[in-house]
Order: structure tokens, then sequence, then C-alpha cells
């Protein structure tokens, strides 16, 4: 399947100041399969080691980090040769044997010939619970589920790909497909972006099949809960994991600790929630009370929205029916923007631009995105209903005299005076 981080890949290949990459990101995003294939596609021989289920890993790196000794061992043990520049070396599942990520600042230093590329499930986890991390050893790639786009790609249905990246295809022109792009981004909402979900769904399974998978990958994640956290945090991140798609159906979403229970605060939830964050299975976008650059400065880590990291995960996890989803017209009217805001969330994460969001201290006047785009702010606001009014938005592009505002919402693109509608499909050319 088409992923974009391959092109990143390649570039990571072609550098010459290359160094050993570690692919990050949550558990079935697709890190063992894009290095496989990468490695396929890009060199003349790969020799993959999954850390956990490769006898004798930890006694290789355990008497000293020594590169080429360590390069020997491995080709004793895996009956293969090493060769600078023609060989693809992946360490998987890498958090398992600590002193093999400490070695990447030796391949770094003594090795650079040698391609090493790396990856781990709860890699995040490991490194922020001591494991020691090859600080400016290594090149770092986060991987995502997939976009929009990538599930357009992988359906099929290039053309439609093309006209939300624009490739030929105007703004002004894309009315002209409104009504099929509407229908495959219900489906993208029920399928979501983690591959083995979106290949299904391209071999043809119906959605029943896609949200068994889903559960599966739910029940995977909720498993490491119990197998990786800490064990005084395991029950506040299950309750974290259960509520949090409920404060997206809410009109203010931003998140509270008091709604798991009335007495529950902040620091009791501070390190289960930032577990959740390094295991990526949730993000938090924090609010912004001025709209100054940059935005980072205005930001508060302690007011937040709370996302999941997939849109299929979130239905899945919310029990809400496909066919819900998929009727014409029920999504957008109930759920009060559930499902919309976190498509946008998605769309914009994927493009790996800052993103706030902005209210007043009395959480009044909300404005649901703001993007910093180099020394530009964009403020962006979603509309799920049919009432699309912009009064927030028009007044906030008034108060702090912003360029131009966008209103994301069901309708076609049309350009006004100072706010563009959108329709959430092209969110990603914003």
């Amino acid at each position: 399947m088409y992923r974009k981080v391959l092109k990143e890949l390649e570039k990571w290949k072609k550098s010459k100041d290359r160094k050993p990459l570690i692919l990050s990101g949550a558990r079935q995003v697709g890190k063992t399969w894009l290095l496989q294939h990468f490695g396929e596609e890009n060199y003349s021989s790969v020799v993959y080691i999954n850390m956990e289920d490769t006898p004798g890993m930890e006694e290789v790196f355990a008497p000293d980090l020594d590169v080429e000794r360590i390069l020997r061992a491995i080709e004793n043990i895996k009956n293969v040769r090493i060769i600078p520049g023609e060989t693809l070396l992946i360490f998987d599942e890498i958090q398992a044997v600590p002193r093999a990520l400490s070695s990447l600042k030796y391949f770094c230093e003594n090795a650079p010939e040698y391609h090493v590329a790396v990856a781990g499930s709860l890699l995040g986890v490991a490194l922020h619970s001591g494991t020691s991390f090859p600080v400016g050893k290594v090149d770092s790639v986060d991987v995502l589920p997939m976009d929009f786009y990538e599930f357009l790609k992988a359906i099929g249905e290039d053309g439609y790909a093309k006209v939300i990246s624009g490739e030929g295809v105007s703004l002004d022109e894309s009315p002209v497909f409104h009504e099929k792009l509407t229908d495959y981004l219900r489906a993208y909402m029920v399928v979501g972006g983690m591959p083995e979900a979106v290949d299904n769904y391209r071999r043809g399974e119906n959605f029943a099949k896609i949200r068994e998978i889903q559960a599966q990958i739910i029940d995977a994640y909720e498993l490491d809960f119990s197998k990786h956290a800490p064990n005084a945090d395991t029950p506040k991140i299950r309750e974290i994991y259960d509520v949090a798609p409920t404060f997206l159906s809410r009109e203010n979403k931003k998140f509270v600790f008091n709604a798991i229970r009335e007495s529950a605060r902040a620091r009791e939830y501070d390190s289960a929630l930032l577990w959740m964050e390094d295991a990526g299975l949730v993000s938090r976008v924090e609010r912004v009370n001025a709209v100054k650059i940059p935005l980072k400065a205005y930001a508060s880590r302690n007011i937040f929205k709370l996302f999941f990291s997939d849109i299929g995960l979130l239905g899945a996890k919310a029990q809400i029916p496909p066919q819900t989803i998929m009727d014409s017209g029920v999504l957008f009217e109930e759920y009060k923007g559930a499902f919309a805001e976190q498509f946008v969330f998605q769309e914009l994460r994927a493009r790996k631009t800052p993103t706030y969001y902005y209210s007043n201290d009395d959480s009044k006047g909300e404005i649901d995105f703001l993007i910093q785009d180099e020394d530009q702010i964009v403020p962006v606001e979603v509309k799920s209903g049919k009432n699309l009014a912009s009064v927030s938005l028009n007044n906030f592009v008034s108060k702090w005299d912003i360029p131009r505002g966008v209103k994301v919402s069901i309708l076609p693109y049309k350009k006004n005076d100072k706010i563009d509608n959108f329709p959430l499909y092209l969110v990603s050319r914003i």
C-alpha cells in the first residue's frame, strides 16, 4: 500500500548525514511492514531481526557495544553478510534489548557506512521509563495511521486522491467531485487509517469485519496497559481511555478529569495520560488564550482537548454502528461534531503543522483549531450540523486582525470575503 512516509525513508537513505533511523508510532500502524518493504525496494539485501523472538540477542549486546563485534555476531546467528550501503539492518521490537538501543550511538560514530533502522512497540514509553537514548545520534520518523489521501490510494481511487492533494485540480474545480468524495469520507470515518483495517476494506470485507479488526487492535492496546504500564497507572489509563470518546461528543470538548469521577484531579492522572501519549494512543491539542507567534508560548499544558490516534478506533471504542456513520445526514446532526473534529485533527497532524485551539478563560468564543504556518496563523472552525453560521469565527478574525479564516463543513468549497469554506475531505489543502 502507498505510504507517504516511504519518501522520508528514501530521503534518509540518500542523505550524506544519515544516522541510524528510529521509526516511532503506535502499535499496528505499519512500522514493521514499512521497514521491510522499504528495504526490499531499495537495498540488495535486508537483515531483519525481531529482538523479542530471536534467541541470543541480549547476549550479542551484553559484553560491550563494539559495532564490528556486534555485526559479526549477527552475521553468524543469521548466516548472512551485512554489506555497508547494500544491506538494510532492521532491529524490530528494539525496546526488548535496551543495550541495542544504546548501540545506535556507536553505529553513528564508528560505523556510519552501515544502514541501520529500528522500530518498536511502545518505544516512546520505553524511552521515558529510563532506557538510554542516543540523543543527537539518530534520525527519527513518526508513523501515523493512514490519512484520507493514503486511504484513497490504497483502495485504488488515485483520481480522487489527486483531487484532495491538488494534483491538477484547483479548489474552484473541486465541487464537481463533492458527492463521491463525501461518500468515501464516510467510509474512511468507519474504516480509519489502521493498515490492517484499510487492507481488509480494500479486499472487499464488510464493515462488520472491519469493526472486528478494530476491536482486536483495541484489545491489544488494553492488554498493553496491564503488561507494560506501571501498576499504579493501569486503572487510570483504562479510565481515561474509556471516557475520552465522550468528550468529543460534547459541545465543550475540553478534557476535564473530574468527569472520570467527581474527586479526580489532574495531578493524579498526569503520569497515566503521559503513558498513553507516549504509546501513541491519544494526543492532546492545547488551548491558547492569545493569538501571537509562536502559539506554543501561549499554550496551556493543563487545558486541552484529547483526540484518539485513529478515527476508526474512535468509532469502534464508542460502539457507533457503521451504518449510522454511512447514513447521509445522520453523522453530522448527532455526536455534536465528534467525528468531524477527529478527522480534522488527524489530517492536520498528518501535515506535521503545530496545531492548537483557542478560547477565552470562560471557554466562550472557542475556535476549534489554530494552525501556525511559519509566520501566519490560520483559524479553523469545524461545523458539523445544519447551522453553518460562523459568528465565533467572524468575531475572532476581526478581533485578532487575521487575514483569512477557514470554516470546515459538509458544503463544497467556496471562497468568501474573509472566510473560506472547505469541505471536510479537503482539510489537507487548507
